[in-house]
């Protein structure tokens, strides 16, 4: 076999012809100490805060302490691998999520990475997790309702769209429930909802998933789960990756709620962290910047004005409270940073008043504006109707005799209380809630003995519906209350057909 000189010739110059000169600079680092989900680097000295940085092992890090000598980084995964004297590079990319249409449906953690088993999220939009809530200019004040579906937070301590209302209460008291029967609620509401479960059991966001498959919620939902099992670092993150997801609707002009299930383990997970990463403790141990936490994460909801969309995001952060205790460090936090509270009661749940919410702690600094005017014109006297009747209740335990008057407000708050209560998983639609309050506060009610009171609620719902659907049709539509003597008519139809159980009003008078 002859080698001809000129092929290897021209051959040696198609390869130098493709030739390119590529040459890439990586800052590397080397890691100095490893535990606890955080480790230390030094040889960084270009590090960003809130940079990605890469180990050896494919884990990713964040930067989180830029100090003279070294990189404070909480590692993002499994930690244990890592070792002292691995190297961790820069990669210039600060912590970013996947946004968009795709995740809608879909089960992410807090990395937003699919842990649904259904295959990868197809999207190539990315948002950094932390970014700059929109200035006091972009902003217009709030005067859309968003409805819960629940008579006693709809009638009393009504939610805005790009309001952040604060749920706030021991463990066990039906925060979570108030949180799926809104994201319920919201169907054919034209509303992305997000729900970030923060150091919850597996099992218990499980349920939750299929709570909102089962009523068909998961086709608008968003779920982000840092459970308990896993790192601090992932539970510190997932809030800010929730926010991220919704801003990209909200700059679309799209409405979004989301609910953070619960700040107090968010809180407990960055004092881990800050301990961990020797930074100065606070009060309860807390780092000096844990208001910071909380209040950068909330401040970035918002009702954008029309010029950027009209989109909003609604922000519905949950506090766990320890008996009760709402003047702890975390719950006065919160509570001054967002525009009102719903304050679930241990004591009024065991008592199987449910939703347990306190009326006279809950408030939503929002009020009137979030409210239709026809539910404005009906619940109007309903928080102070509740007031006088809890006083009165205490007073009449020391067993005075009473008058007609005071009978009658006791009779009223009674049916009151009982007509807030509401089964789970069964929102009411905001037409049929301001209908069973007007019956309520207009006397409609005091004849029908309290404990037929919900049957009776539902039978009406059916009936008016039925014979009287212009009374519905016309609050859904006009947002007013339509011709009350048409109301007072329909109820009072009702009213004749309805059959009372054996236990009249007469032996209710009695009993008290």
């Amino acid at each position: 076999m002859s080698i001809k000189a000129e092929e290897i010739s021209s051959h040696i110059k198609q390869q130098l012809a493709k030739y390119e000169e590529s040459l890439t600079v990586d800052e590397v680092g080397t890691v100095s100490y490893v535990g606890d989900g955080i480790a230390r680097a030094y040889g960084l000295e270009n590090a960003m805060s809130g940079e990605l940085l890469e180990f050896d092992n494919g884990v990713f890090g964040m930067a989180q302490n830029l100090e003279s000598d070294s990189v404070g980084i909480i590692i993002l995964g499994r930690y244990q691998e890592i070792r002292e004297g691995d190297k961790v590079k820069r990669t210039g990319r600060i912590m970013e999520v996947p946004v968009g249409e795709a995740l809608i449906g879909r089960v992410v953690n807090s990395l937003g990475q699919p842990i649904d088993g259904m295959g990868e999220i197809k999207t190539k939009k990315f948002r950094p997790i932390e970014s700059q809530a929109p200035g006091v200019m972009a902003r217009k004040s709030v005067d859309e309702p968003l409805q819960t579906g629940i008579k006693a937070i709809d009638a009393l301590v009504p939610i805005g769209r790009g309001q952040r209302e604060l749920v706030i209460g021991d463990r066990k008291t039906g925060k979570t429930s108030v949180a799926i029967d809104t994201i319920i609620n919201q169907k054919n509401e034209d509303m992305i909802c997000i729900y970030v479960a923060i150091g919850q059991k597996e099992s218990t966001v499980r349920n939750q998933v299929e709570t909102l498959k089962k009523y068909g919620a998961m086709d608008y939902t968003i779920v982000v789960s840092a459970s308990a099992s896993q790192p601090a670092p992932l539970l510190y993150l997932a809030p800010y990756a929730g926010a991220t997801m919704g801003e990209e609707f909200m700059y679309n002009g799209k409405h979004v709620l989301v609910v953070y299930d619960d700040l107090s383990k968010q809180a407990a997970a960055y004092r881990e962290l800050s301990l961990l990463l020797r930074r100065p403790p606070g009060r309860e141990a807390f780092p000096g910047d844990v208001f910071y936490l909380h209040s950068r994460l909330l401040e970035r909801a918002a009702k954008l004005n029309d010029s950027l969309g009209g989109g909003s995001m609604t922000a519905l952060p949950f506090v766990e409270t320890q008996a009760g205790d709402i003047s702890a460090y975390i719950p006065t936090n919160v509570i001054s940073i967002t525009d009102g509270q719903i304050f679930l009661e241990d004591d009024l749940f065991n008592s199987g008043v449910r939703p347990a919410i306190n009326p006279g702690l809950s408030v939503s600094r929002v009020g009137g504006s979030a409210q239709i005017k026809a539910m404005k014109k009906v619940a109007g006297t309903l928080r102070t109707d509740l007031a006088s009747f809890r006083e009165l209740e205490a007073f009449t335990q020391f067993g005075s005799d009473l008058d007609a008057a005071t009978q009658a407000k006791l009779n009223r708050g009674k049916r009151t209380v009982e007509l807030l209560k509401q089964n789970v998983h069964e929102p009411i639609g905001v037409e049929k809630q301001v209908l069973i309050i007007y019956a309520l506060t207009k006397g409609l009610l005091d004849t029908i003995p309290v404990n037929d009171l919900l049957r009776f609620e539902k039978e009406l719902f059916e009936y008016v519906g039925n014979n009287y659907p212009a009374i519905f049709d016309t609050i859904k539509t006009t947002k007013n209350l339509p011709n009350e003597e048409d109301i007072k008519k329909a109820i009072e139809e009702f009213k004749g057909i309805f059959s009372s159980s054996s236990f009249s009003v007469a032996d209710e008078l009695t009993q008290s």
